[in-house]
């Protein structure tokens, strides 16, 4: 197994400018530019942790909070929060700045999944994750319910299998504890 990295190691920043192109007709930035944006982020962040191809395998619900107006700069943070065998889960926070007017807020959040593959295409083993900071345990604790969760609404884990999520599926034995 490699060494354990940590999610500073993945740490990727990119910016965009927003232009008439990646504008709807009420000048916001597109959903989907933003969504291609994030998955480059994401990927980068997951190929400077593992040192190899990735490629997406899920996106979870990304937050669209503010519009990004035409003429921001959009800023795109990414690192990996938790790797499993072949997949690392990866959070992307977006903020948007408007520099003549001096004011920048957080327009998105989500977390992207990115399996690392071999030159034929088939997963290979990643290094673990060892988080630092207060938050990056947060998030590398939460990262084991979100997984179950992706695999329980994709159809690749029955509810009852899921441990990290045992009280929310587990109504009856919530309700009613053994004796």
């Amino acid at each position: 197994m490699k060494k354990a990295r940590f999610p500073k190691d993945s740490y990727v920043t990119m910016t965009e400018f927003v232009l008439p192109n990646d504008t709807n007709t009420l000048n916001n930035l597109m959903g989907g530019r933003m969504m291609h944006w994030m998955d480059i982020v994401g990927a980068i962040s997951a190929q400077r942790h593992c040192n190899r191809v990735v490629v997406t395998a899920s996106v979870d619900n990304i937050q669209f909070r503010n519009p990004i107006k035409l003429g921001n700069v959009v800023t795109l943070e990414a690192k990996v929060t938790r790797a499993f065998n072949s997949s690392m889960e990866v959070n992307i926070i977006v903020h948007a700045e408007d520099i003549p007017a001096g004011f920048k807020q957080k327009t998105n959040e989500a977390f992207l999944t990115f399996v690392a593959v071999d030159q034929t295409g088939k997963p290979i083993d990643v290094p673990e994750v060892t988080p630092e900071t207060e938050h990056e345990k947060f998030l590398w604790d939460g990262a084991l319910r979100r997984r179950e969760l992706r695999l329980i609404l994709s159809g690749r884990m029955a509810p009852a299998d899921a441990t990290a999520l045992k009280g929310i599926f587990d109504i009856k034995d919530t309700l009613y504890p053994a004796s």
